[in-house]
């Protein structure tokens, strides 16, 4: 993989990137999902894709994430959103650039609209998770974590052989971060791509967040077969034609 690189949002905060710097003004910014990181296929070749156009790249890791600073247990999808604000802020700049959210990186991508709705020339979400802490884990909890949950403020969820430590201030925030019941009025492309075999998230949730943009010109993608990764060597390349295709439109 790529050299990482460490910046500094503040004193005693570092957020691991990826980046790659070039003399183009457009910027591709992948987000990546919950309790994931940048080490992946998606970022990795997102990354080959940008230097060979010539164009600007970034991944960062959140609060919590990879090897970024903090626990995990204490971020929650407003410091998460503004880890990210931050990092576009010193790396991406005043350039344009295409938002790329995996999963939880959509929602984290949502909420860069309000910041940098003039940048932001184009979204693709993959498998996109907005509000999913609400409708697909707090809502699914059975009483039992639930009460765990307000008694302890914190609760150890078990799934698909990996341990979530879920906080209940965790879920409070991203009742803060609704956006199903928004509207955004950019005319930018935005392409929701969906495993039709996603078990994490359903493809429901591409249809909604295609709804938040009234006047986008919108698309969904739907694998056949796929997972809620999208992360084989056959979806990357769906993924490349997708963003190609919104690079061309620019």
């Amino acid at each position: 993989m790529h050299n990482f690189k460490y910046i500094k949002i503040s004193n005693k905060k570092r957020i691991r990137i990826l980046s790659l710097s070039t003399k183009s003004k457009l910027y591709v910014l992948f987000l990546h999902g919950f309790k994931s990181d940048i080490e992946g296929e998606k970022p990795h070749g997102l990354y080959k894709f940008c230097k060979k156009k010539k164009i600007g790249f970034l991944a960062l890791e959140y609060m919590g994430h990879g090897k970024s600073y903090g626990k995990f247990e204490n971020g929650n999808i407003s410091s998460w959103s503004r880890d990210t604000h931050l990092t576009i802020k010193k790396i991406i700049k005043k350039k344009n650039f295409i938002i790329i959210g995996s999963s939880m990186g959509a929602w984290i991508a949502l909420n860069q609209f309000k910041k940098y709705n003039k940048q932001i020339e184009g979204f693709i979400g993959i498998g996109a998770a907005p509000e999913f802490l609400e409708r697909l884990m707090w809502k699914k909890f059975n009483d039992k974590i639930k009460k765990e949950l307000i008694k302890n403020k914190l609760c150890i969820i078990k799934r698909d052989n990996y341990e979530y430590p879920i906080s209940l201030q965790l879920i409070k925030d991203g009742k803060k971060n609704s956006f199903f019941s928004k509207k955004f009025r950019t005319k930018i492309p935005v392409t929701m791509i969906h495993g039709d075999r996603d078990e994490a998230v359903p493809i429901n949730f591409s249809k909604k967040t295609l709804k938040i943009f009234i006047n986008a010109k919108k698309k969904l993608r739907v694998i056949k077969k796929g997972d809620h990764s999208l992360s084989s060597k056959k979806n990357i390349k769906i993924l490349l034609n997708e963003l190609n295709l919104i690079i061309k439109s620019i």
